[in-house]
Formats: structure tokens, sequence, C-alpha cells
């Protein structure tokens, strides 16, 4: 597609408002987020390997496809949100996927984590499909995405993540360019290993705090009042209080995240030995068969090397 009826189609897209959305991928955050884009006035089609989770999207006045070609046929955006770098590959490339049906000049936009030099490569086949890749990872979790607050790290061409702050603002509340293809994926690899390590530290600081006999329900509440705050806290502390691992975001999708950050370091030469201590941690959770747990389930381990209780 040659740079005039690339701009044609930029301007159209413009004029209607990017209304028509395909949401590939309806599981804890796609699906709450297709939610919102419906709410606020787009046209959304899902599709999801479950169909009864697209069944959810049009009882909710989505609509729902039965094929990721029925889905993306005439999107003006296509948004993926699937688990792993084969993931994404399996539902973009091929005979059915979004780069052979989705429209010339739609915007892509992956919601999912995956491997940094994957989006970059990815990226590159959508431009010669004749789409608009941005990779646009998220970090907030479910109640993020249900609240429409994520926030969305998002790499890509400029021009393109302009175009898109229609869609994004509905579902995000921090969203900032970060560079070019692959940058969105490489700042939330190092968002999974900040948010990694503070779960690991509140889950050592609350076995600290037990063991003492504190009242922990106070402790927590004024440590969130100073340098020791954060939204891991405010948002973890109560489910290790409570032993509540329900999952958010599953310790098996986090174990993943952390294979990413681990490799790409290794990649760069950097060392991230805290990193790679909390790595062998959520692996050790998730091959015991805990990965279902949210990963605030961390605390299980951290509790258990005590010898305290293991529930």
């Amino acid at each position: 597609m040659n740079l005039r009826t690339l701009n044609r189609h930029r301007r159209t897209f413009k004029e209607n408002d990017m209304t028509k959305i395909a949401v590939i991928g309806l599981g804890i955050m796609g699906l709450p987020m297709a939610k919102n884009l419906v709410n606020a006035g787009h046209d959304v089609v899902g599709y999801n390997r479950s169909p009864e989770k697209a069944e959810k999207l049009a009882q909710a006045g989505g609509a729902a496809a039965d094929s990721v070609a029925k889905a993306v046929a005439g999107a003006e955006v296509v948004i993926t949100m699937v688990p792993d770098s084969p993931d994404v590959q399996s539902v973009v490339e091929g005979d059915d996927g979004v780069f052979a049906h989705a429209a010339q000049g739609a915007l892509w936009i992956d919601a999912s984590t995956i491997r940094p030099d994957v989006a970059g490569y990815l990226a590159h086949a959508a431009r010669e499909a004749g789409l608009r890749p941005l990779d646009a990872p998220v970090s907030g979790g479910e109640q993020g995405a249900v609240d429409g607050v994520l926030s969305i790290m998002v790499g890509g061409e400029e021009t393109d993540f302009e175009a898109a702050q229609e869609v994004l603002n509905v579902v995000g509340k921090t969203i900032v360019h970060v560079g070019p293809s692959g940058s969105g994926q490489t700042v939330k690899a190092a968002n999974q290993l900040i948010v990694a390590g503070n779960i690991e530290l509140l889950a050592e600081a609350v076995v600290f705090l037990e063991a003492y006999g504190v009242d922990t329900d106070a402790a927590l509440r004024v440590l969130g009042g100073g340098l020791a705050g954060s939204k891991v806290l405010d948002q973890k502390g109560q489910k290790m209080l409570d032993r509540n691992f329900d999952p958010g975001f599953r310790l098996a999708l986090h174990n993943k995240d952390m294979g990413i950050v681990t490799a790409a370091a290794r990649e760069a030469g950097v060392t991230i030995p805290l990193g790679g201590l909390v790595a062998q941690l959520v692996t050790a959770l998730v091959a015991r068969g805990d990965g279902s747990l949210d990963h605030s389930g961390l605390f299980r381990l951290a509790n258990e090397l005590s010898g305290r209780d293991k529930k």
C-alpha cells in the first residue's frame, strides 16, 4: 500500500470515529475491555477460542464471531488480547488470521504481553499486510480493565498512536507512547519485573508482621501511607491477609512474563539478580500446581519457607 493510499485510509478512519472494533481474546482482561468499548458506543465484535466468552460480550451489547476472519471483517480497529507470543502469532498469521482478513489501513493494537522481538517482527509483517500496528500491553489487572483505568505503554508510529487515542482512552487512564514498535513490550517487561519484586517483598513483610502478632490490618494501613505504599500493597495486601488468591492475574502468566524479562535482560547484557530470584520463586509455585492462583499467591511460598501455615 503506497503512502497516498495509507493517508486516505487514515483520513477515512478518523472521520468514521473508529467505531467498528474487533476484539480477539475475551479472557479476564479482554472481556471487560470489550464491554467498556461497547458502553462507549462502539460497534464491537469479539472472538474467543471458548465461544461462551464471546456470548458474554453479545449479552453485553456486542456481537460474537465464530472465527478470527469473521470478527475482523470490516473492522477499523483490531485489538488482540491473548496470553503469549505463540498465541498472538496464531491469531494474526495464517489463512484465517488478522493479517489476511483485516481491512487495509486498519489499526492493529496488540494488548497482549509478549516478547519484544516478536512484537517487532509482527509489526513489520503487519505493515507489509497494509495494517497499522501498535504494541500496547496493559497494566492494572482485572479491576483496572473493569474500571477502564489501565496503564498502557504503546510502541509504534506516533501518527498511529494518535489515531488510536479514542479507543485507548476508553480502556485506559495512563496512556503513553514509549517509542517504536517493540518498545511497549520492553516497558511492560520492566513493569512485570517491578510488580513481581513488590509482591514478593510484600509477602515477606506480611509473614514478618504475622510472626510478631501485630495488628496486620493496621500495619498495612500505616505502611500504605508512607514510602512503602504502593498499588501492589493496596491491591494485594488484603488478599494475603485473607488468604484469598482468586486470580486477577494468574501466576502462570506472570511466570511467562518473568521468562520474557530475564531472557531480554540476558540478551542486553543486563543483570537482574533480585528479579532472577523472584522469577525462580514464581516458577516454583507454577511447577507445584499453583499457576492458576493470583500472583499474590507468592505469599504462600514465603509463608511456607518460614515454616508457617500452608493456607
